[in-house]
């Protein structure tokens, strides 16, 4: 069941060219969302300009070519709020992954000491600063607000810990970590903090033609609208610390039984032993 979302509602959106993002721009824009589409690749963004003009929705999208291994989030925030207005919902989706270590890597799985500094430089930029100095800034104007989200896109948890997966892995739980601490932060505040994941690998460019997989047997990036519909929504005022996955999903329920189903803490509360925290002095 799709739920109803306020086309009131302004949306940035990181890595929006390609793939998931791509498909959460496109869906967000046709629940009738303005949209602030950010990504590094300038012909992926005019493509995706194209697709909106030819569903009528191209005068509530803006583009923006930005390279986030160095960028400056004040600027970018100003930038999308002086052409769309306040900023309601920040999508932080980009992800550098492993096709820049090497295409084939699924098959032949790097290890971390084959890792070059720039290239865990870079997805340490992307994957997880870029979350914190956009989260950072658009917080404070959310807070004024009273309203606002915060979906971030990691992965799964085996991915950040399995063979083969340096940087990506590692740097994408760090982006996890920080929604923790995030959401912990602004409870009660009218702004969450939620971590959307696709389940699986999907089928994005992320996924290098050299992968051994069939394309159509891979997670649709479109499986992750029906629960960001709902994240989006009034309906999950309240939800905030919890990740969901979206091949978990099931849309023929009502929202909150669906996420009752998709959901679960973010991180790893539920895996690790807290540590013992001393009472404060008197």
């Amino acid at each position: 069941m799709t739920a109803n979302i306020s086309n009131a509602r302004v949306a940035l959106i990181t890595g929006a060219g390609k793939g998931i993002g791509k498909a959460m721009a496109l869906g967000l824009l046709a629940q009738g969302m303005r949209i602030a589409a950010v990504d590094r690749d300038e012909q992926s963004l005019l493509a995706l300009k194209h697709l909106a003009k030819q569903s009528g929705h191209a005068e509530h999208l803006e583009l923006f070519t930005e390279d986030l291994t160095q960028f400056d989030a004040v600027s970018l925030l100003d930038r999308a709020q002086d052409r769309l207005g306040r900023i309601n919902i920040l999508i932080n989706n980009a992800g550098l992954g492993q096709g820049q270590v090497r295409n084939d890597y699924h098959r032949h799985p790097p290890k971390f000491y084959d890792v070059t500094p720039e290239q865990w430089m870079n997805a340490i930029a992307v994957n997880a600063n870029a979350v914190f100095l956009l989260s950072q800034v658009v917080a404070k104007r959310m807070l004024e607000d009273g309203w606002g989200r915060i979906i971030n896109v990691t992965t799964s948890l085996g991915t950040m810990l399995r063979e083969g997966y340096c940087p990506y892995g590692p740097t994408k739980a760090a982006a996890e970590g920080l929604s923790a601490v995030m959401a912990s932060d602004l409870k009660g505040s009218g702004v969450t903090v939620n971590v959307l994941i696709p389940g699986g690998i999907v089928n994005t460019p992320m996924i290098p033609g050299e992968a051994p997989f069939l394309r159509d047997e891979l997670i649709q990036p479109e499986a992750m609208l029906p629960p960001l519909y709902w994240l989006c929504s009034s309906e999950a005022d309240d939800v905030t610390g919890l990740r969901f996955l979206a091949n978990r999903w099931d849309d023929s329920l009502v929202g909150a039984a669906a996420a009752k189903l998709a959901g679960a803490p973010i991180g790893w509360k539920d895996l690790a032993v807290l540590p013992v925290t001393p009472k404060f002095k008197s």
